[in-house]
């Protein structure tokens, strides 16, 4: 009786150490997630500020890509 329960108290020890490792993963999961978060929101805040910019009054209107008379009218062509 007295090997099994040293046996057990092993398996509860190897457990033990088990979930501190998965639990320091989630903190670190955790962690990477927030820094990715706020990297992404900054990139959309610069990607608003960087249309606002290029178009201040939020209307795309009907803008079209390689529009000829567009080109001609700005020198372009």
């Amino acid at each position: 009786m007295k090997g099994f329960n040293g046996l057990i108290k092993a398996y509860q020890f190897v457990h033990m150490l088990e979930s501190y490792y998965h639990q320091r993963k989630a903190w670190k999961d955790a962690k990477e997630a927030r820094i990715a978060r706020q990297r992404a929101e900054q990139l959309a805040a610069q990607q608003v500020a960087a249309m606002l910019s290029a178009n201040p009054s939020g209307q795309l209107g009907t803008a079209q890509l390689n529009d000829e008379d567009a080109l001609r009218h700005g020198g372009l062509l």
